[in-house]
Order: structure tokens, then sequence, then C-alpha cells
């Protein structure tokens, strides 16, 4: 890419192709490939070829060391693949951006820091006036439900509240794409499946893209409208599998109501089986 954000030709044809077809990402013949300190070398992803579609809302599963954060870590730029690119808006992803935010499994806030500024960081150092910071601050607060929770330090929250707090702080740079790496793996059963609903929420008012990892099939499948089901010992992609469950629309996100129906219950049996049955298999 060419200095000071400047595009050049070729990358503005392809961010327009991209745009047209209203692609997000595109990960192309990827593999990564690290070296152990016995001087092993291990082949953590293998020939990943994967488009993420513009408000996607993608879930990743996958048993433990398949190389799903590995491939999360590329998404965001903290990592490079070995071979291959990550494509989106027409330039390879080679650093992080503001572009695509993280939200952590543990919330990153710094405990110094008021909620409010908490939120602001992201966007003071994206060098937004304060008045603006502040207004927006407030109005992701509120989407989250943390505006009475404004002016209390982090460790004055419970863990779900700090995490609404990162995913506000995450919003705020308004990023393309949303990365979030079990961002619910430590809450309890009420807190995650409020933080579920509240997430859909957002990604519907919002039309953000969201690339989502968990070992949890029940919480992929409510999610998604796509779960991406990943063999290990190379990462590969296995499987790429539309959701579409049919919802109470009057009670679209009661995940009682959508886990009894027959097509729930079949796609968590097919996507169990495509992780645990078969790969102990091959």
């Amino acid at each position: 890419m060419a200095n000071n954000n400047v595009l050049t030709w070729g990358e503005l044809t392809e961010k327009k192709t991209m745009d047209d077809q209203g692609v997000a990402v595109d990960i192309r013949g990827v593999n990564k490939r690290f070296t152990t300190q016995q001087g092993d070398e291990v082949t953590a992803l293998h020939d990943i070829n994967l488009t993420i579609n513009k408000h996607d809302f993608i879930c990743v599963v996958g048993r433990s060391g398949c190389g799903k954060t590995t491939l999360l870590n590329m998404l965001a730029g903290f990592e490079k693949p070995t071979d291959g690119e990550l494509v989106s808006a027409g330039v390879v992803i080679d650093g992080p951006s503001p572009k695509r935010g993280v939200v952590f499994q543990k919330p990153p806030l710094y405990p110094w820091l008021t909620v409010r500024k908490n939120v602001e960081f992201g966007m003071k150092m994206q060098g937004v006036p304060a008045a603006e910071r502040k207004e927006k601050a407030d109005h992701f607060l509120e989407l989250v439900g943390l505006t009475s929770a404004a002016d209390r330090r982090p460790y004055e929250l419970s863990g779900g509240m700090q995490q609404r707090a990162q995913i506000a702080r995450v919003l705020a740079t308004e990023p393309d794409l949303i990365l979030m790496d079990e961002p619910y793996g430590a809450l309890d059963a009420l807190t995650r499946e409020k933080l579920q609903n509240e997430l859909l929420r957002i990604w519907r008012e919002r039309h953000s893209t969201v690339f989502f990892i968990t070992h949890s099939v029940d919480e992929a499948i409510f999610l998604a409208t796509r779960v991406i089901v990943m063999s290990a010992h190379p990462g590969t992609v296995k499987m790429d599998i539309p959701i579409t469950i049919p919802r109470d629309p009057d009670d679209p996100d009661n995940m009682e109501k959508v886990r009894a129906t027959p097509e729930f219950v079949q796609l968590r049996e097919e996507i169990t089986q495509a992780i645990y049955v078969q790969d102990d298999q091959e």
C-alpha cells in the first residue's frame, strides 16, 4: 500500500470489486507455520480460503488448537500469514487498524480511567475532538446499557458490565469488522445469554460485520448467519454452514424457543459430529 493511506490503482480496483460484491474481507490461500523451540516446524493453518461478506455474523467453532485465534489475530493484523493474503477494502492486511476492532475474552480496560474515558480512549488516539468523543461515548454506553456506570472505574463493575464497556469502546471507533475472541467464555450462563441478545440487537441496528470465536456450538448456531467449522492439525475449514433457522418474529432472540426447533437440533448434531467424531476418525 502506498504512503499516507493513498490507495494504488490496483487497490482501488480491488476495493471497488469487493464493494460491488458486498465483501468485507477475502482470505486467500492462507497458511501459517511456526517453528518450535526445538526447531520443529508446525503448521497451524493450511490453505484457508474464506470470504467474509458485509453484515455477516460468522461464528467459528472447532477443537482447541485448530487455529481459530491464530486466524482472528491475522484478521486483526497482529500476525501475518506465512503464505497467502487477507484483503480488506482492496488492501492486504499487514498490521492493526481501527477499521478492525477486537473484543477479547478478558476486557483490557484501563483501571485508572472511568468507563466513559475508557470508551473515549480509541477515539482520542484517532484525534477525535473532546466534545465529540464524550457525545459518542455516551451514545455507545447507552447502547450497551451502561449510562449509569459511565463515571465508575472498571474494577467497580461486574464481569458482564466490563465486557459491555469493552464492546462500547470497540463500537465507538466505528470499525468495519468486529473480531470477538470467546468474549463470553468466562461469564455465567445468565449474563452470557443477556450479552448474546444485546450483541444481536447491536449487530442488527448498526449493520455490523462480526467474526466471533466460540467453543459453544449452541452459542454459534444462535448468533450466527454462518458457522465455520475448523478441523485441527493443521487447522483447515471443514464446513461453512449458512444458518437459516426460523424464529418467532415477536420474540426472535428467545434462545429456548430457537433451541427447541428441529432445525437447531439437527444443526447442533451435525456440527458436533463434524468437530468431535470426524476429527477422531482422521
